[in-house]
């Protein structure tokens, strides 16, 4: 997977290696930086984190605009409420 520098995102967080729950927490803390509307990008190893992000963002009114997986990388495009 490569990042483009025009990708639509504000804020990348690698949370590559890391096991549950740490992604989501990782996830919690970036989105701090990120403006209202703006978007946060997560790339994850933890196949948990596939439900984990989703609930997340249920819970807490972010929008998960893309979820996908790559080489066993999965991406997550999180839009902040």
């Amino acid at each position: 997977m490569s990042i483009l520098p025009d990708d639509p995102f504000d804020v990348l967080l690698d949370a590559q290696g890391m096991m549950c729950p740490m992604p989501v927490l990782k996830a919690k803390k970036a989105l701090r930086d990120v403006r209202s509307g703006g978007i946060l990008r997560v790339l994850a190893t933890d196949p948990g984190s596939v439900a984990d992000i989703k609930s997340f963002c249920e819970m807490t009114g972010n929008r998960l605009l893309a979820s996908n997986q790559d080489d066993g990388v999965f991406t997550y495009d999180i839009e902040k409420a």
